[in-house]
């Protein structure tokens, strides 16, 4: 039989390396069985972490683990297949890929310090990071025989980004939010509707993205043999948060690629807002090895950290278990969960993405908060500086950057995650 490459290593790092579909890709011989392959693919899943240190795990009823196991099963098969790939990069020019890395040069020069980078998630397709892992789950889905998306959303941009996708390939979309979240951004639900989506108002607890996650998730459940459930960010049970971090890494890689072109070397930090944590882990993962890059993560302060109306759960939760993994939550003495507080709809999740919290844990990511105030400081000014309307996610992003950049001699680089743009923000 034909020598085949076998992983042996258990570090995080392989394995993201091999979730991008490079270096590491297993290749089928011609005198393989299909029980070789299977054998295969069992190894290579016991070299996969289903936990980050302590956190993540599959914290799911019974009725949803034989579905988590197939999706875990799917996905490995995808992603050590170079086909899947090739299909996935097929669609760069509707996702508006590669994207692109630019200094902004007047923000610079008004904070001071640092360079400031901007890596332009906000004119990808769409508008957002949420269309990486959008385009990666519907194709996906599609491999799994699924003929039905449903997702979660909180300022509406993944809800645009999954229906946008779901028309390109004929799939039927039913995006659930929040009803405060739907009040708030009646663009993004005509948006939404007009990609042929179905938008369903939740209108219980907090009625935020919270909400809308656990009813997606009773949606699931009731039908798992058609449908795939892309959520909203990289949260709930082992294989959600893997899947979303693999889609989204194309953040991190391209920023690697691109700024090593431009200036001979890496950069000296990586910033990104913290909500759910797709567009950080995605933008972080690349940089996990290179110890002498710090990542930064923004967390919302909402109406202030002395208060309990903060949406900053790394900052100022506790570790606990909550939609099937276990991570940092904004929770009281009781295990109660708290509702999270903040200007941006994104950052009003009160728990967080399990790698995130590891990397918290470990001190290899730090964390700085911005208030509601700060972030529309933030976001007039770079709008005024620069020409560029930022999310209100972004704009916590960017006010991290120009914290830090003032810390930093002239010379040195800070590149942020502008993670969407901020179109809705300047409606009546």
């Amino acid at each position: 039989m034909s020598q085949v490459q076998y992983i042996t290593t258990t570090t995080t790092h392989k394995a993201t390396r091999l979730l991008t579909g490079e270096p590491h890709v297993f290749r089928r011989t011609a005198e393989e069985s299909g029980e070789d392959v299977a054998s295969k693919l069992y190894a290579l899943h016991s070299k996969l972490p289903s936990k980050f240190g302590q956190f993540g795990g599959q914290y799911a009823p019974e009725s949803l683990m034989d579905a988590l196991t197939g999706l875990e099963a799917g996905f490995l098969q995808a992603v050590i297949d170079e086909g899947f790939w090739r299909e996935f990069r097929s669609q760069y020019s509707f996702m508006g890929r590669p994207g692109h890395l630019q200094l902004a040069g007047r923000l610079t020069r008004h904070v001071g310090g640092a360079n400031i980078w901007l890596k332009r998630e906000d004119l990808n397709h769409t508008g957002s990071h949420t269309i990486n892992n959008a385009m990666g789950q519907v194709l996906l889905a599609r491999r799994l025989g699924k003929t039905r998306i449903i997702t979660d959303t909180g300022g509406g941009q993944h809800g645009i980004a999954t229906a946008s996708v779901c028309a390109r390939f004929g799939m039927d979309c039913t995006v659930y939010m929040g009803s405060d979240d739907y009040n708030r951004h009646p663009s993004a639900v005509r948006q939404m509707t007009l990609l042929g989506a179905k938008v369903v108002s939740v209108n219980t607890g907090s009625k935020t993205v919270r909400e809308a996650v656990n009813e997606a998730l009773r949606a699931f459940v009731s039908d798992l043999e058609t449908t795939h459930y892309i959520m909203g960010s990289a949260i709930g049970p082992h294989p959600f948060p893997t899947i979303a971090r693999t889609f989204q890494m194309v953040i991190g890689n391209e920023t690697k690629e691109q700024f090593s072109r431009l200036r001979n070397k890496l950069p000296d930090a990586v910033v990104a807002s913290i909500g759910g944590g797709s567009n950080a882990v995605g933008m972080f993962s690349p940089f996990e090895q290179n110890t002498r890059v710090r990542l930064l993560g923004v967390e919302a302060a909402g109406d202030g950290m002395a208060t309990p109306r903060h949406g900053a759960t790394l900052a100022a939760g506790s570790v606990g278990v909550y939609h099937g993994a276990r991570t940092y939550v904004l929770q009281d003495r009781n295990g109660q969960i708290q509702d999270a507080h903040s200007a941006s709809s994104g950052l009003r999740y009160p728990g967080v993405n399990p790698e995130l919290a590891n990397w918290k844990e470990s001190g290899r990511m730090d964390l700085v908060t911005a208030t509601d105030n700060q972030a529309l400081e933030t976001f007039r000014l770079l709008s005024r500086l620069e020409g560029i309307i930022p999310a209100m996610e972004s704009a916590h992003a960017v006010y991290g950057a120009m914290w830090l950049a003032k810390k930093l001699k002239p010379g040195r680089d800070v590149v942020v995650c502008l993670s969407g743009r901020g179109d809705d923000r300047c409606e009546p």
